[in-house]
């Protein structure tokens, strides 16, 4: 299993947010740039980035990421607030090696499989789970649709994996919602990576041991609360 550091990008800065709550920021750092490259040179060979403001219509950290892309040197996926076939081939032309597409692939059924089939390989898709519903448009709009039956509608397509973010476990440091990790890593056709309230090494070896891909940290890795080192050292291949 490989840990994914995550980048979230707001106002040009990056942040850390609590329970998807803008208005509990939690971190904020002015030069995401600085703080990609941190990550790198610690040993991790894998980053997370998102556009908060693009994913709630506030705004775009275009330049922000394409400079990031630009430099990076390992693999990136990218997302937040990509909804149109532009912008995916604007980003992975400006070097993201994968997409995250989320709102439009869960509302969307057709240009999902049309993106997916048009892009095979290179597109994750984001389903945000707040108590088993999907959650669209930065995690405002709770959705009736259960996220196990969505991803099993997903193995028809050929994705790159799916990352389920349990939204009500975000930022928190409570550790991260195991049985449903478990249930979807078992639904799932694709790997799956999971974000969302892991908070100690304990909970990396329980969603290794329930079969996930990989594990998107934020909130735990900024804050110090786990050494990022011996992380690199473990996950970060």
């Amino acid at each position: 299993m490989i840990v994914i550091p995550a980048v979230d990008l707001r106002g040009g800065s990056c942040v850390q947010l609590v329970g998807g709550d803008y208005a509990d920021e939690r971190v904020r750092l002015d030069d995401p740039l600085a703080v990609a490259r941190d990550w790198s040179r610690i040993g991790f060979s894998r980053l997370h980035v998102v556009d908060l403001d693009a994913a709630t219509s506030r705004g775009a950290n275009t330049e922000v990421i394409r400079d990031l892309l630009r430099e990076a040197s390992v693999p990136v996926q990218v997302g937040g607030g990509v909804r149109e076939d532009t912008q995916i081939e604007r980003l992975l032309d400006d070097g993201a090696s994968w997409v995250v597409i989320g709102t439009r692939a869960i509302e969307d059924e057709d240009w999902r499989g049309e993106m997916a089939h048009r892009f095979p390989g290179r597109l994750i898709i984001a389903a945000d789970v707040r108590e088993r519903r999907v959650v669209t448009r930065g995690w405002a709009e709770t959705s009736r649709l259960d996220v196990i039956d969505f991803v099993q509608e997903l193995a028809v397509l050929p994705l790159a994996g799916v990352l389920v973010t349990a939204v009500h476990k975000e930022g928190k440091m409570e550790g991260t919602d195991l049985p449903l990790m478990e249930d979807v890593a078992d639904a799932s056709a694709w790997p799956v990576f999971a974000s969302g309230g892991v908070s100690s090494f304990e909970d990396l070896r329980a969603l290794e041991h329930r079969g996930l891909a990989g594990a998107v940290l934020g909130m735990a890795l900024y804050t110090g609360a786990l050494d990022a080192r011996r992380l690199a050292e473990e996950y970060g291949v």
